[in-house]
């Protein structure tokens, strides 16, 4: 056997991506470069770890059991740099936080310093849908999570970090040739929606359903950024959150329409659960957004108020 870290890291990808193509953008490299250290990884094994069937990779039983062992492999590395670091008196160890889809535009922000100041940090950030965050949450997953709206099911722990702002948009092609009262947005357009479990979703449904609107027609999208083009491309209207649409707004693309009762205000929180034992890099992250998140905020989202 004379397989390199690299090929392991590359064959987890692979496995918990299950694709070449997604595994070669997450780790930044090109899809011949990731196929070539596949096969090498491959043939170096007697039994086959992946199989094609139609168009689409599946791990054999085999392949699954190597991922295993790789990852444990990857793990005692990654404790081994970890030791070196802190003998040297650097901080060192494991930070992850689970993000929905609109926290994106958020989190790095406050990360980015302390990340920077400590290279000893293995750092990820997994961005996903409100549903998996909560699920990583309960399951310990993560260090922390960044909502909108806390699940009242947890018992956590939250730091607040900056005000969620959402208002009532439509792109700017489509607003300039709509005619009568901003109540017919709701009646007569398309309304455009998160997936079900989404903060937002969650907050537009309350507004409409507290105005008593009935809603003629409504399209379902799955992530922020889709929902962004969306309204851009004159396909409907939606209620966002500020913090996603700024350039767009900016670039004259979406416009904001005034309208009674918005915009709907919530808090992005960074939550932990009560019981969990934070690590010292967790903890060492949390003191310095205790002392830094004022400058944090003030620096780059003071434009939301």
């Amino acid at each position: 056997m004379n397989y390199t870290l690299h090929q392991l890291q590359i064959f987890l990808e692979i496995v918990e991506k299950g694709s070449v193509t997604k595994a070669s953008e997450s780790l930044f490299l090109t899809q011949p470069a990731v196929s070539i250290q596949l096969k090498k990884f491959q043939d170096q094994f007697p039994l086959p770890l992946t199989e094609i069937i139609g168009r689409k990779l599946y791990v054999t039983d085999f392949g699954k059991e190597i991922a295993e062992a790789a990852q444990k492999i990857l793990e005692e590395v990654s404790t081994i740099d970890h030791k070196i670091n802190q003998f040297q008196g650097k901080l060192a160890g494991k930070l992850s936080i689970s993000v929905v889809s609109t926290g994106k535009y958020v989190m790095p922000y406050y990360l980015s310093d302390f990340v920077n100041a400590h290279p000893g940090i293995d750092f990820k950030m997994d961005v996903t849908n409100k549903l998996k965050v909560v699920e990583d949450l309960e399951e310990n997953k993560v260090d922390f999570a960044l909502v909108s709206v806390l699940p009242e099911h947890l018992d956590l722990v939250k730091l607040p970090l900056v005000i969620n702002s959402l208002y009532l948009v439509g792109g700017a092609e489509r607003e300039k040739l709509r005619t009568g009262k901003k109540e017919l947005i709701f009646t007569e357009q398309p309304l455009l929606y998160r997936e079900r479990g989404s903060a937002t979703r969650k907050a537009m449904e309350a507004f409409i359903e507290g105005k008593n609107l009935p809603v003629k027609k409504k399209i379902e999208l799955t992530s922020n950024e889709a929902l962004k083009q969306s309204v851009i491309a004159g396909l409907g209207y939606s209620i966002m959150p500020m913090i996603g649409i700024k350039n767009s707004l900016n670039n004259g693309d979406i416009t904001i329409i005034p309208f009674k009762g918005l915009p709907i205000r919530t808090q992005w929180n960074l939550v932990w659960l009560k019981r969990k034992k934070l690590s010292p890099v967790a903890q060492a992250f949390i003191d310095f957004l205790e002392l830094e998140k004022e400058n944090i905020t003030s620096k780059y989202f003071d434009w939301i108020k």
